[in-house]
């Protein structure tokens, strides 16, 4: 019986043993294995992150990974932040049913959030912000104990969910592509204190169910394109900390008591709306204000005198707008900012003040690094209160009236580096004690009145990046000191008065890459060392009396764009070594005494990019150039000399070639990654006129909203009068700090230098400058198209139409815009410099002039075909090229799901828009879900059911051509609305195999405008 026992408490005591092992395996088995999972998926791991995940490691102790306390084999979080990981989000992290925290941001995950992750009922924290996930947020609503939830910086769409958990704290969606509206459904989680969707395409206006949101702190909804007046509930939000809805379409007055019932708001955002009227008094009420931006509205009157009220205050923009001071009562306030004593910041640039500023500036805060007056109508002498703001880092007085001369005393200010002061009527000298700001980057002193010699102590200025001096009186030389600064990039001084040779000390400027002397006296010879600045993209030595021969070293500056040496008294042959610059885009040599054969390499193969003329003795060259041929004994000349130049150097080579060899490929090396910085770096040439960041802003009245036209992902554009004529145009302004802004500016660059055609939007040129901030400024100008855009005509009503423009949009003038775009699109993909697609053609890119032509415009997601290949116009100048998403609707099937790109997407996109234009449906109306879209919809009714889908405006104009003329005059228009929306359907097919080129779809459109205007006419 013992023995019976013993044996059986043996048996139980194994049995509790193995459960205990199976129960510690399955564990094991569910989260290891869903880890492995995850590790499985990643396709790169450059920082071998997850090397400590596998089979000698238990996965508790693997990186990133933590466990359980309680239940030992559950992992409860993982975090692998900036790891550099590629890959999906693997589903498998579904299974980790314990996780409370999952970290995986600033990574490279791609492809969808898997919905398995809104199934972890305990997740209380999921950040996966500075990733390019793409897709829709799936349902969290499951995760009940989510308190925050990270997505921003990523690349998501379609709207914001509804399916969130009530307890949610923090809801971050800043910088994707999201559509539709702010759910009303955030107003039910009470518990939300936070809420930003920042950088995205949300319309309409915040909800007024948020007034129930007492517990709100944090309201972040700019950079969308929301509209509407000011939301009016915001007043009563009293534990609100920040609030911005800055960069949007919201216009009106904001109420004059905003901010009585404010006294936590710590951050006010306004800046680039409509929003008019008085700054609002109340404002001053809430007493922790630190930042005050109102910028880019249209503001008017003076400022409060009470703003000395807000003591916490560190930033106070308001630029750009319609604030006037004219007396001494209105410059009141600048008395009472004294009294903010952090301020760190402050703008009125681009505002309506006059006359002289008072001495007051000097008693603002000590901590003051940044001080804007650019653009106003500011007079007198230089403010002498800014020589007790030791602090300054930035001092921008631009764009006014100031007289008189630099004061000595701007020396003092040791932590300057950004001085403006171009664009007044400052007379003297360059004083000498700016050549003790050490820390100076930006210097600009030009368009004034100086006079003088340029200092060579400038030189000591060794942070020195930008300085511009053109358009004064200066005269003698360029100082050999400049060029030795080590970090000068930018020097222009054009339009003075120098007349002394350049030295040889060029040589040292290593890093310039602007170089603009044009249009002084500058005598003597080009120094051959000018070809060591292999930096160089722009070189502007024209009209000066330079003399001697071409430096062949110039062919050494692999970046070089344009070289201009026009007018001057230049001799000697071209040499051939200018041919080799293969990003050489503008050569101006004419009206030298240059003689001898032109070369016929490189750019000299293009006529239009040379000028050549005023220079009696050239010859031979291409056939386009007309030129007389080179006589025998010229060619048996330079022959002879050739084989004498071959004679002597062949011996002499041969002893040093293994010391040549070294040296070259050093050169080669250098010059390759020269090419690659700057390979597709737009360049404007001589033929397109050159702007300035203050013409595009004098033009705009300050990038006055008043003046705003548009707005995009990455620009604004503005309505402007520009250059002598003072001619309409539109200037697209590219936000530079959205991610893709620069290479969409490139790309658009890139795109239309070289394109001209009639249904093409033409551009004027474009601006590559620094802002009144310091900032990166890019901009582009376009010929004005003052009937706006298709989707405008589309969808504003009768009302808001342009009046002279008749109230039906008739069946001719929607043929006549289709026939127009199509044109275009035949020339992008069939024209002679390659294949160009588009890759975003939809109604708000198709602009109409005064005579309702249509021209394709924005091309920031533009590729270029190559071969079989398409490459961005901007995808060497990053490691990733800009993702090519099109527009909801009507991006072609194969793209939206990764495809490769071809011109038979544009060609689809192409027809949902002939089917939009004639039914006047977008493709993303509500009535198109599931399995319907536009082109199935009208292949459903096609042809016999067409006229009861089209546009009511077409069915009226039916109606009207029955009763006005013959019966066969409405079976054409019916004939012809058939023929179109059939080449629509058949552009629209889900196969891009099956669809037209748009060489055939034009001439197809061609075939049925003529025949319909030519009945049309006989028939009237």
């Amino acid at each position: 019986m013992l023995l019976h026992a013993i044996v059986q408490l043996l048996f139980m005591h194994m049995a509790c043993c193995a459960h205990a092992v199976m129960s510690s395996f399955n564990g094991n088995y569910t989260d290891g294995l869903s880890l492995l999972e995850f590790k499985k998926s990643i396709a790169s791991d450059p920082q071998q992150a997850l090397m400590s995940w596998n089979d000698s490691n238990h996965f508790c102790s693997w990186e990133g990974v933590l466990c359980s306390v309680k239940h030992p084999q559950r992992v409860t979080s993982l975090r692998l932040k900036n790891q550099g990981l590629v890959g999906p989000v693997s589903p498998s992290l579904g299974n980790l049913t314990f996780l409370k925290i999952l970290i995986l941001s600033a990574n490279s995950f791609s492809g969808e959030i898997p919905p398995s992750l809104g199934h972890l009922h305990r997740l209380q924290y999921l950040n996966l912000i500075n990733n390019t996930l793409q897709g829709r947020i799936p349902s969290f609503a499951n995760c009940s104990k989510l308190k925050e939830l990270w997505l921003e910086n990523n690349q998501l769409d379609g709207q914001i969910t509804e399916h969130l958990p009530s307890g949610l704290e923090k809801l971050i969606l800043a910088s994707n592509n999201l559509s539709g509206t702010i759910p009303t459904y955030l107003a039910n989680i009470t518990t939300l204190k936070l809420f930003t969707c920042l950088s995205n395409n949300i319309e309409g206006n915040i909800p007024n169910e948020f007034a129930n949101m007492r517990g709100l702190k944090e309201l972040y909804v700019g950079k969308n394109k929301l509209s509407g007046r000011f939301p009016q509930f915001i007043s009563n939000l009293s534990n609100l900390v920040g609030f911005s809805v800055a960069f949007n379409d919201l216009s009106g007055n904001v109420p004059s008591n905003f901010g009585n019932s404010l006294p936590n708001l710590r951050l006010f955002e306004l800046g680039g709306n409509y929003f008019h009227g008085h700054i609002p008094s109340g404002l001053t009420n809430a007493s922790k204000l630190n930042l005050i931006d109102i910028s880019i509205n249209e503001f008017s009157g003076i400022l409060p005198s009470s703003i000395g009220k807000l003591s916490k205050l560190s930033w106070l923009n308001l630029e750009g707008n319609k604030l006037q001071a004219r007396n001494k009562k209105d410059w009141e306030f600048m008395d009472s900012l004294a009294n903010c004593t952090e301020l760190e910041m402050f703008s009125v640039a681009a505002n309506r003040l006059e006359g002289n500023v008072p001495k007051s500036l000097g008693n603002l805060s000590n901590q003051l690094q940044y001080l804007h007056l650019t653009g106003n109508q500011l007079s007198g002498d230089f403010p002498s209160g800014i020589t007790n703001l030791h602090n300054l880092i930035i001092v921008a007085l631009d764009f006014n009236q100031f007289r008189g001369e630099l004061p000595e005393w701007l020396g003092a200010l040791k932590s300057l580096q950004v001085l403006r002061v171009d664009n007044n009527k400052f007379t003297g000298l360059i004083p000498s004690c700016l050549s003790n700001l050490s820390n100076l980057v930006m210097l600009t002193l030009n368009s004034n009145q100086l006079h003088g010699r340029i200092l060579p102590s400038l030189g000591n200025l060794k942070m020195l990046g930008v300085l511009n001096i053109y358009r004064n009186n200066l005269h003698g030389s360029i100082p050999k000191e400049i060029f030795g600064i080590p970090t000068i990039v930018h020097l222009s001084l054009s339009f003075n008065k120098l007349d002394a040779p350049i030295h040889t000390d060029i040589g040292n400027a290593k890093q310039l890459t602007y170089f603009n002397v044009g249009s002084n006296n500058i005598s003597g010879e080009i120094p051959s060392t000018l070809g060591n600045c292999e930096s160089l993209e722009d070189i502007k030595m024209g009209h000066n009396n330079f003399n001697g021969s071409i430096p062949t070293s110039l062919g050494n500056i692999g970046g070089l764009q344009l070289l201009n040496l026009s007018h001057n008294n230049l001799s000697g042959a071209i040499p051939e070594s200018l041919g080799r610059l293969q990003l050489l885009e503008q050569l101006d040599l004419s009206f030298n005494h240059l003689s001898g054969e032109v070369p016929t390499k490189g750019i000299f193969g293009n006529v239009t990019s040379i000028h050549i003329d005023g220079n009696q003795g050239l010859c031979g060259g291409t056939l386009e150039l007309h030129l007389p041929s080179c006589a025998v004994a010229t060619l048996n000349s330079r022959s002879h000399k050739r084989s004498t130049v071959r004679k002597i150097l062949i011996p002499l080579a041969t002893s040093i070639v293994s010391s040549i060899a070294i040296v070259i490929s050093v050169m080669l090396l250098w010059t390759g990654r020269q090419k690659t910085k700057s390979i597709f770096q737009p360049s404007f040439g001589s033929k397109f006129p050159r702007v300035s960041y203050h013409d595009l802003a004098r033009a705009t009245e300050g990038f006055s909203t008043s003046n705003l036209i548009g707005k995009g992902r990455y620009s604004y554009v503005y309505q402007g009068k520009l250059f002598q004529d003072r001619i309409e145009v539109a200037i697209k302004v590219f936000i530079l700090e959205t991610r893709g802004a620069q290479k969409s500016f490139i790309a658009e660059c890139n795109a239309l230098k070289n394109l001209r055609h009639r249904n093409l939007v033409r551009i004027l040129t474009a601006c590559s400058s620094i802002d009144s901030n310091g900032n990166d400024f890019k901009a582009l100008v376009y010929e004005f198209m003052p009937r706006g855009d298709l989707h405008a005509l589309l969808y504003s009503s009768q009302d808001d139409r342009d009046p002279s423009i008749s109230n039906l949009f008739t069946l001719a003038q929607r043929l006549c815009i289709v026939v127009n775009v199509a044109d275009a699109l035949e020339y992008l993909h069939h024209n002679n410099q390659g294949a160009i697609v588009h890759c975003d053609l939809k109604p708000s890119n198709i602009l109409l002039d005064e005579t309702m032509t249509a021209h394709v415009g924005d091309f920031g997601l533009a590729r270029f075909k190559i071969g079989s290949g398409v490459s961005s116009f901007a995808d060497s100048i990053s490691t990733s090229s800009i993702a090519i998403k099109g527009t909801i609707g009507y991006v072609a099937p194969e793209c939206a799901a990764g495809g490769d790109v071809s011109s038979a997407g544009d060609v689809y996109s192409f027809g949902i828009i002939v089917l939009e234009i004639f039914l006047r449906k977008r493709p993303t109306d509500d009535m198109f879900k599931d399995d319907l879209n536009i082109a199935r919809f009208v292949e459903m009714n096609f042809p016999d059911r067409i006229s009861q889908i089209v546009d009511p405006e077409l069915q009226e104009e039916q109606q009207d051509l029955l009763q006005q003329t013959s019966g066969n005059m409405k079976k054409e228009s019916l004939e012809c609305l058939l023929s179109v929306l059939n080449i629509g359907l058949q552009c629209a097919n889900a196969s891009p195999n099956e669809r037209m080129d748009m060489q055939e779809v034009a001439a197809r459109l061609r075939g049925i405008k003529q025949a319909y205007l030519k009945e049309t006419e006989a028939g009237v």
